[in-house]
């Protein structure tokens, strides 16, 4: 498996556990984190994740190329 595939698996996980934290989670405080806003970050993070492993997936491809 590749290093642009692990990261695509990684950022797809991520972003599905902040969806469902944003989508699902409680609006109590728990410690100092409130459930919906810290599945927002996830998401972020998990967006960042797959943008990064489509690069790495497309620049992979053009390298292959020449």
């Amino acid at each position: 498996m590749s290093r642009a595939t692990k990261t695509l698996i990684e950022g797809a996980v991520t972003f599905a556990v902040g969806l469902a934290l944003k989508l699902w989670g409680l609006d109590t405080q728990i410690w100092w984190v409130t459930p919906t806003k810290a599945g927002v970050v996830l998401m972020v993070i998990g967006g960042l994740l797959l943008a990064s492993g489509l690069f790495q997936s497309v620049r992979r491809t053009e390298v292959t190329r020449k």
